[in-house]
């Protein structure tokens, strides 16, 4: 999972990507972009580890690729900024929540990028296929070309008229058609707000809600500085600042689901570990994530929900008996087939056939 992390030149994006990954930004990398991981917290995976006490423990991860700022005056470059994230999967907006107090106008200035950006790959496409319309093709492939046509034309109709594809109600073929443009404004999309020392603990701003309704605010710079400082500075910090914890954590979860992914768990002796996969995704999906060899050979899950462990379990730091026979005995370890949908905080043992 790619998260591409994009703004406007001065909004402190590089700022955000060190605070999410604690990799430094690299002038080097400034044009290209530049990748960085950050671990999940999750503090489920936490507790599984106290209780099995594995040799190894992996918590699931999301990498951000920080890229060019915008240039908010001069267009004619920003569609070759943005054309780095189009292999993301998602969008991470970072709005100057410090020096400018429009923060929906500058969401809408830069929903109006991405349109202007997939609009130039879009038209060139259409043109091709107007002019392949006029040589000479075998009727099935000029039938197909049509459709992509037709297709590719409503989709700029919309964009002249300042909507995005979505609002089209793309059927599931048409959106596996243009799939290969990789168009962003149909990318998931995350807005953090990043603001001054000043705005800690004010709410965001009602007008940027009603865009995005998930949209968060962060003191980016803030955080690091405060990172860096001895217990006690840090502590004084905070308290003169009437800031009562940090912030990261909550917003790299926020970001996960966003990006539509969810956990499920896998624990043993050896290894507890956290897997990522699309929400609303079968146990096959799941499978996938481990090996493609269970996938292809699935038999079986073996699963406890999160609710049920804990109500088994509970706080006790006890060691968990091998293969959670207490869960089996207790009938809350339930055999599940291909369509069971997984959910959020399953721990999953998957059997499959060699």
């Amino acid at each position: 999972m790619k998260v591409g992390i994009v703004g406007y030149a001065g909004t402190g994006k590089s700022t955000v990507f060190q605070w999410l990954t604690g990799a430094k930004p690299d002038p080097a990398k400034a044009q290209m972009g530049q990748t960085g991981v950050a671990k999940m917290p999750d503090p489920r995976l936490d507790l599984l580890s106290i209780r099995f006490q594995p040799k190894k423990t992996t918590p699931t991860a999301l990498e951000f690729l920080d890229t060019p700022g915008l240039m908010p005056d001069e267009r004619r470059d920003n569609p070759r900024r943005l054309g780095i994230l189009r292999e993301s999967n998602g969008l991470l907006v970072v709005l100057n929540g410090y020096s400018e107090s429009d923060w929906a106008g500058q969401l809408r200035r830069f929903r109006e990028e991405l349109m202007f950006a997939d609009l130039e790959i879009i038209s060139g496409r259409i043109t091709r296929l107007e002019d392949g319309q006029k040589k000479p093709k075998p009727a099935k492939q000029r039938e197909a070309d049509l459709l992509e046509l037709t297709l590719l034309q409503r989709i700029a109709a919309a964009f002249e008229a300042n909507q995005s594809p979505a609002t089209l109600g793309l059927k599931e073929d048409e959106e596996k058609a243009i799939r290969s443009f990789q168009l962003l404004t149909l990318k998931a999309e995350f807005v953090l707000v990043n603001i001054g020392d000043d705005k800690v603990n004010q709410p965001v701003a009602p007008e940027l809600l009603q865009l995005s309704p998930g949209a968060v605010q962060a003191p980016a710079k803030l955080e690091l500085e405060l990172h860096d400082l001895s217990d006690e500075d840090r502590r004084m910090f905070m308290q003169d600042l009437g800031v009562t914890g940090f912030v990261r954590d909550d917003v790299l979860r926020a970001v996960f689901k966003a990006m539509g992914q969810i956990v499920f768990l896998t624990a043993g002796y050896d290894e507890c570990r956290a897997w990522a996969m699309p929400a609303g995704g079968d146990a096959v999906v799941g499978a996938s994530q481990i090996h493609t060899d269970l996938a292809r050979g699935f038999v079986r899950g073996e699963v406890v929900g999160w609710a049920d462990f804990m109500k088994l379990y509970g706080e006790s730091k006890t060691r968990v008996g091998e293969s959670m026979k207490e869960a089996r005995t207790a009938g809350v370890l339930r055999q599940e087939g291909k369509t069971y949908i997984v959910q959020d905080g399953d721990i999953m043992h998957i059997l499959a056939s060699t």
